[in-house]
């Protein structure tokens, strides 16, 4: 959506600043419990003395179920979208989210000090139920902000994914701050767990304020008249009556006596060039309109109109970057954090409290960024190539790599990269090839089919990308039982 030369301006770049912030709180789960599995594996994985002997607890696998009970509910409430968005209003769905976020980042600050004598089974029950929740939140929270963000002007769309891009930097940073600190472990991991509660309360604030700046209210306000279109929009527009009848409606349209009443989705007029941020975005705003949208289109008056292409159809156009998005995520959440978190360093002492801290999640995550941050300036290969399917495979070499390194404990595989440094070069590649094939597959789909046939494609991606992340949470059970 382009600026409107009558619009407000942003002072200050108080709108930015505000969904950039919005950004950073929607992951904010995720990471934080991925950064802070050395503390949660700790108070699991302990042993204790039995008649003279070391008894060792049984191992729960945290990093394992972690990943997939964080990945599920992004899978489950892409799927359950068109419901939420009818019944629940935004508000409702992004504030209430807020607040269950921060009510159970409460609860896992407030069980930091609970005894280490609290039954480990009901410990890790807890944590998990609380993971399940809080990334329900997050994803509910997720969806419905990638609509809104939708109404305004394209840059606000880069603001809020740069923030989603650096959140889990913040969360790295936050657990170093937290290591470095001389505070007892105790003490730190209370600190690490209070600072998404201060993130999670400044992100609601500053969506309450939202509505009170004048540039954001000249969009939001009249999102009925742009084509940037919400679900409410479609919902309403498309299910207009004439003597409690409905005359006819295809793509979100309502005819009635002749007239056409067109409603479109923000993704649906794709450009050509299309930036990686626009693809992303085309990606999730799609899922949230395509379930209340016919699959034809009028073209104009009442008269003969052209017809939209049926999900198959735009499925055959796009498949094989929708393969490309599922396989990339399908690579890269079986080995990390489940296996890339084991990872031990060649040097024990003091450098041991930072190593997984720098050299797993810090390198990881700002090499992520970059990499969907590169695709803005260079989009090679060209999506009609054969040669980026054959890049996006070509990664799987990545997971032999990250298990033959010094992953302990082990069982069949032999260490062959001890070395520290070997350890965060495959990192960096493995990370920045992450981020750039992600954000090429995403942004490539809507250009492969016909402006009309992008809001169809976005949400095909969607659920691509949705289930890569699953079964590469699930298949890290696999692979690390492998090492």
């Amino acid at each position: 959506m382009k600026d409107r030369t009558d619009s407000p301006q942003d002072r200050g770049f108080l709108v930015g600043i505000i969904f950039f912030i919005l950004g950073l709180g929607t992951l904010l789960p995720w990471n934080f419990f991925m950064t802070a599995s050395m503390y949660f594996q700790d108070r699991l994985n302990t042993t204790e003395w039995s008649n003279g002997t070391v008894v060792v607890r049984k191992e729960y696998y945290f990093n394992n179920w972690m990943t997939l009970l964080s990945q599920l509910p992004l899978l489950l409430f892409t799927l359950l979208n068109s419901f939420l968005y009818q019944r629940i209003s935004e508000t409702v769905r992004i504030a209430g989210s807020l607040v269950g976020m921060l009510i159970l980042f409460i609860i896992t600050a407030i069980l930091v000090k609970v005894p280490p004598s609290m039954d480990t089974d009901t410990f890790f029950s807890v944590t998990m139920a609380t993971i399940w929740f809080i990334n329900s939140f997050g994803a509910t929270m997720q969806g419905s902000l990638f609509g809104l963000v939708g109404l305004l002007p394209q840059k606000y769309s880069a603001v809020f994914m740069s923030g989603q891009g650096l959140a889990g930097t913040f969360a790295a940073i936050a657990m170093l701050l937290a290591i470095a600190s001389d505070a007892d472990s105790k003490s730190a991991a209370l600190g690490y767990f209070i600072t998404p509660c201060v993130g999670t309360l400044l992100t609601l604030f500053s969506y309450l304020t939202l509505p009170r700046l004048e540039f954001a209210r000249f969009y939001l306000e009249r999102r009925g008249q742009h084509e940037t279109g919400t679900t409410d929009e479609l919902l309403k527009e498309s299910s207009i009556v004439e003597n409690g009848k409905v005359s006819g409606h295809t793509n979100g349209s309502a005819v009635t006596n002749g007239d056409v009443v067109k409603a479109s989705g923000g993704a649906a007029e794709a450009e050509p060039g299309t930036s990686s941020v626009d693809g992303t975005k085309q990606a999730f705003l799609a899922f949230l309109a395509l379930e209340n949208v016919d699959v034809s289109v009028v073209s104009g008056g009442g008269g003969g109109g052209e017809a939209k292409a049926s999900v198959m159809e735009v499925f055959k156009k796009i498949w094989v970057m929708a393969f490309c998005v599922t396989f990339v995520f399908i690579v890269t959440l079986s080995v990390f954090p489940a296996v890339t978190v084991d990872v031990q360093t060649a040097y024990p002492g003091n450098w041991e409290r930072y190593f997984i801290s720098v050299c797993c999640f810090l390198i990881f995550n700002l090499n992520d960024w970059l990499g969907r941050t590169v695709t803005t300036w260079v989009q090679w290969p060209k999506k009609e190539s054969n040669l980026f399917p054959a890049l996006v495979i070509s990664r799987v070499v990545f997971i032999p790599l990250l298990m033959l390194c010094n992953v302990q404990k082990r069982s069949y595989l032999p260490v062959f990269f001890p070395h520290d440094a070997a350890f965060a070069v495959i990192m960096t590649l493995f990370s920045l090839s992450s981020g750039y094939c992600v954000c090429l597959s995403m942004s490539y789909a809507p250009q492969l089919v016909q402006p009309k046939d992008a809001e169809t494609a976005g949400a095909l991606m969607t659920f691509f990308l949705a289930l890569g992340l699953s079964i590469g949470a699930a298949l890290s059970f696999l692979l690390r039982a492998l090492v």
